[in-house]
């Protein structure tokens, strides 16, 4: 059953290993530093053990990145984060960077600064000692190895809860369900998200609730969370990425529960730190006590061997003793603390949580995971609940071939397939009007949502204004010149339709008024599925004086980036114009789905319709647009 995706996996961590020994052996200092996976030079701060007993070191950015102009806000300059492995180089005055044997692990990770865990002091000693040092992302095994390792579990599993709920997921295992008597009352959520919330209680199994653009599926995870700690002692709460595991921990700390966080949040508020596991860990009245005890194991290991007493091994076998009772009281009552153990799915393999269990797993932002992420974290409870929508964002495979072979199926989806009656639509969302809602409503959800009172009619020019607009770039012309590799030969640009994109936001904000857009902090979207688009869109940005008072309500960036996020005004750029009708990356409609869902008042497309509309989906989208050009 699971072979076909062992292999897949395999092939998708080779492809992935061979792009990054091709990144380092022919892009330059510079464009990692660009792309966010590199700093340089770097500084060494403060050394020091860490709750876990972890050498650590502080490295300070002090690279171009550091000095120049931030980032829009929300938008990272890095793609360090917890548990990403990191190389490090020295660069000679000429020459190409020296990479040392030397792996670390990020710990932690703000704008300019990380916290990166090291094998041993010899390690930091040669670091120190490197000129003109530098760091890098490192291809990292780990995931993969963990994601490798749950599947050929979960396919060898045999007479336990886990096998029960692989052969219910893939074979014909039919669900279980608990009594609806004593159904508890919601009158604060809407029908579909009470019959979540009901459902996820009586579930056996597993339950779905997806969750399309707007519709309150934090509201109603956070409520479901709420309800089901009503019943049991404690929970686990997993998703794919840090941010979504951040923000979902967020939402259930506002609600008052204690939530014990695995794996340090990265670039969120001391607030957030305080609910990690090393912050709780060190707030406990014993940790001063076994921080001594490790002190006293270092130093006598540091004594050398000729002035090491006779009585050595006895004294370093009672401290280590002595530590391991202390570690495992704190940890234990760390834990009993607690209501919600989170963390993302691959942090369900720290080893803290090496045996702990509880009867209910939430996985949020479920149809953005690999299956086999999920395995990682099911075998620590006896049902699931999925949170997510399989009709935006997909996992990320980056291999073509394993894409195409079905990698990127999700467990959401094949629950979804084989149990339909386990999934529980919401459907009434609100943050669109009703003319910007309904094109996706009908494409992707089959017509079911519905736009709230609240928002269905609301515009920012009452009649003045068509909440949904095309622009139409190129008309007749031969565009293929416009659309290019930009100089990093990662993505396309098209320089025309930047300008158009820039132009159409100039335009509107002197249709709303410039006085009204800052009164009333309307914020704007520019959105491109091309980075490069993304970059020179940030450049003609930064050059207009007109928009320069308005550039922290303008966030320009990529689709991805912007799932889960929303704001006023949405301007899209498609950058694709050709004869042929080739859209390339245009073809993934869910990612288009993520783009005319972030508005909460106006879409405005800007691309050559005469290309896109050879697609049956973006000349159903022009027919309900306004066209102008």
């Amino acid at each position: 059953m699971f072979e076909k995706q062992l292999f897949l996996l395999k092939e998708e961590q080779a492809y992935e290993r061979a792009e990054y020994r091709r990144e380092m052996e022919t892009q330059g200092i510079r464009r990692r530093i660009k792309r966010g996976n590199c700093w340089w030079p770097v500084r060494f701060g403060r050394s020091y053990y860490n709750s876990l007993d972890r050498l650590v070191v502080e490295i300070c950015n002090e690279g171009e990145s550091a000095q120049g102009e931030k980032a829009e806000a929300g938008v990272p300059e890095h793609n360090f984060e917890y548990g990403k492995s990191i190389c490090f180089f020295s660069m000679p005055s000429e020459g190409h960077p020296v990479f040392a044997d030397t792996i670390g692990i990020v710990s932690y990770a703000e704008d300019d600064r990380m916290v990166v865990s090291l094998p041993n002091e010899g390690t930091l000693s040669r670091l120190l000692s490197m000129e003109r040092p530098g760091v890098a992302l490192h291809f990292d095994e780990t995931t993969y190895r963990l994601m490798t390792e749950a599947l050929q579990r979960v396919e060898k599993a045999r007479g336990n809860r886990l096998a029960e709920l692989r052969d219910i997921f893939h074979a014909n295992a039919p669900l279980h369900w608990g009594s609806p008597n004593a159904e508890p009352s919601f009158p604060w959520l809407n029908a579909s998200q009470q019959e979540a919330v009901r459902d996820a209680l009586r579930a056996k199994d597993v339950l779905i609730v997806h969750g399309p653009p707007g519709t309150g599926k934090t509201t109603t995870l956070v409520e479901t969370i709420d309800e089901v700690l009503r019943r049991e002692v404690q929970v686990m709460v997993c998703a794919q990425s840090n941010t979504a595991v951040d923000w979902i921990s967020k939402h259930l700390a506002d609600r008052g529960l204690q939530v014990l966080r695995i794996g340090n949040p990265t670039r969120v508020t001391d607030e957030m730190l305080g609910f990690t596991y090393e912050r709780r860990f060190e707030a406990h009245p014993d940790y001063p006590q076994l921080w001594q005890t490790r002190r006293d194991i270092r130093q006598l290991y540091s004594t050398p061997h000729k002035s090491r007493s006779p009585h050595f091994h006895q004294k370093t076998a009672r401290l280590k003793e002595r530590a391991e009772e202390l570690e495992l009281r704190i940890r234990n009552e760390v834990f009993s603390q607690c209501r919600v153990v989170a963390s993302t799915l691959a942090g369900a393999a720290h080893p803290v949580l090496t045996g702990w269990r509880c009867h209910t797993l939430f996985i949020d932002e479920a149809a953005q995971a690999l299956e086999a992420a999920c395995w990682i974290a099911i075998p620590k409870a006896d049902r699931v609940i999925l949170a997510g929508d399989h009709c935006q964002l997909p996992p990320t495979v980056k291999n073509p071939a394993c894409l195409r072979a079905g990698l990127g199926k999700t467990l959401m989806e094949t629950i979804a397939e084989r149990h339909p009656e386990a999934v529980r639509l919401l459907k009434v969302q609100y943050r669109m009007n009703e003319a910007l809602m309904r094109f996706s409503s009908d494409w992707f959800y089959g017509g079911e949502l519905q736009a709230a009172p609240s928002v269905r009619n609301r515009t920012i020019l009452e009649y003045l204004d068509t909440p949904l607009v095309w622009i139409n770039v190129g008309g007749e012309a031969e565009t293929d010149e416009n659309v290019q590799e930009d100089r990093e030969g990662d993505s396309i640009l098209n320089r025309e339709e930047a300008e158009y994109t820039i132009a159409a936001l100039h335009l509107y904000i002197e249709k709303l008024t410039p006085r009204r857009v800052r009164a009333e902090r309307i914020d704007f979207a520019i959105i491109s599925p091309y980075k490069a688009q993304v970059r020179l869109l940030r450049q003609l940005l930064k050059r207009d004086d007109f928009l320069k008072p308005f550039r922290r309500q303008v966030s320009i960036n990529t689709v991805d980036a912007f799932q889960g996020q929303e704001r006023d005004v949405v301007i899209i750029s498609m950058v694709r114009a050709n004869e042929q009708g080739h859209i390339g990356f245009l073809g993934d409609l869910r990612r288009m789905n993520v783009a005319i869902t972030r508005a909460r008042y106006k879409v405005i497309i800007v691309g050559h319709a005469e290309t896109l509309c050879h697609h049956r989906f973006y000349r159903e989208l022009r027919s309900r647009c306004h066209c102008i050009g």
